[in-house]
């Protein structure tokens, strides 16, 4: 037998040298290609999703081995899912059901607005108007007035901030019941325009039909407040009653100290118009009557010139009690459209005198804030014999 060296022997592994498993060998592969994170992500998700699936079906076998098996032996039931489970929460009162469809709660109840029926208070703001405040409450702008005549006396320009005004729930008019026999429901139901049935009936004026009795001798409280819904009235005239023809001496009804009496002559207009201020913009109410606005109020700066819109004569020319401070108002006479007079309110300063002939485009006087005037602007009324008092821009030149 040959002797080798020992050098030349193979080298025998020691024993507790263990060779890499399949699952090692794959992940250092998987390493060295850079997906060894994808991997563990991968398997990870795997048995999550594994574990899932595990408790779902072990929570439905528990429950199906819940039902009692009397109702599964019973014919009854045969060809038919067993009844979902009942878990109580407290014997005899709640029961919450295992399948099926739970109502949501919803923390935001919707509720039916209901409409107002009382009457409520508002405190006018810097920049109201009676057409603002009218729109805000969703009412006519003539309920505004009705609502409130011992404050506004039927006159829009007496609006001032800081004042509280009356706001009606529905449009209509507001009245005082005087009592003690001085009126009765049917006389107030014909002057207002409406049945006195619906007067009695409306919720917000809170009376008993039986209580009020007899229509003819109502027993009311004195002093109560009543909304009468529907209901109109004539406003209070606050402005200018129209003049007369010139086939007779030109004289105006206004009352003040600006009053010219009868005027004979004078000189006769054309029958067209022009612009009486320098700027040709409404500041303020425009033609209105439905606010007792017949008017439009041009706007521009205290101490602009104010001209006639047509020649014609003097009639009125001085301060004015009825709220128009210093007021002229000119008499065109009969001229080719009818006979006309112009009127001009709140002015600073009056530069005619009763009687006195002025051509069309002549100054009269200075643009003011006088009387009810909340600012510096021409207050101007188009009256014509015929017709009555007409809205100005209809008969004026575009601006």
């Amino acid at each position: 037998m040959d002797d080798k060296p020992l050098d030349d022997l193979p080298e025998k592994e020691p024993d507790s040298i263990q060779k890499p498993t399949i699952f090692q060998r794959l992940t250092a592969g998987l390493t060295r290609m850079g997906l060894g994170e994808i991997a563990l992500r991968f398997v990870t998700n795997f048995l999550s999703m594994l574990l899932i699936f595990s408790v779902v079906w072990l929570m439905q076998y528990l429950f199906r081995g819940m039902v009692s098996p009397g109702a599964q032996e019973d014919p009854a039931f045969a060809g038919t899912a067993a009844p979902a489970p009942e878990i109580l929460l407290q014997p005899g009162l709640i029961s919450v059901s295992l399948d099926g469809i739970a109502r949501q709660a919803s923390i935001h109840t919707t509720i039916p607005s209901r409409p107002r029926i009382d009457v409520i208070q508002y405190t006018v703001q810097i920049g109201d108007s009676v057409f603002g405040i009218a729109e805000k409450f969703n009412l006519n702008p003539s309920t505004i007035l009705f609502g409130n005549y011992d404050t506004l006396k039927d006159n829009p320009h007496l609006l001032k901030p800081e004042q509280v005004l009356n706001i009606l729930p529905v449009d209509g008019t507001y009245h005082q019941w005087v009592g003690g026999g001085a009126e009765s429901l049917s006389g107030i139901g014909t002057y207002f325009g409406v049945d006195p049935e619906i007067i009695v009936n409306f919720p917000g004026n809170h009376l008993d039909p039986e209580t009020v009795g007899d229509y003819d001798n109502a027993s009311i409280p004195a002093g109560t407040w009543l909304i009468i819904p529907g209901g109109k009235r004539d406003f209070t005239s606050w402005y200018a009653p129209i003049g007369v023809t010139r086939s007779s001496p030109a004289t105006t009804r206004v009352l003040g100290l600006g009053a010219c009496g009868a005027i004979s002559g004078g000189s006769v207009g054309y029958g067209t118009f022009i612009w009486p201020t320098p700027k040709h913009y409404i500041s303020g109410y425009q033609y209105s009557p439905d606010t007792n606005h017949p008017a439009i109020d041009i706007g521009g700066n205290l101490g602009d010139a104010v001209a006639a819109m047509d020649a014609g004569v003097i009639v009125y020319a001085g301060w004015n009690d009825w709220g128009y401070g210093n007021l002229i108002i000119v008499d065109h006479g009969d001229t080719a459209t009818g006979s006309w007079q112009s009127l001009y309110a709140h002015l600073d300063a009056v530069l005619v005198s009763c009687g006195q002939s002025v051509g069309q485009g002549e100054l009269i006087g200075l643009l003011g804030s006088t009387g009810n005037s909340s600012g510096p602007h021409l207050h101007l009324e188009l009256m014509n014999l015929e017709y009555g008092k007409v809205n100005p821009l209809n008969f004026l030149p575009p601006p």
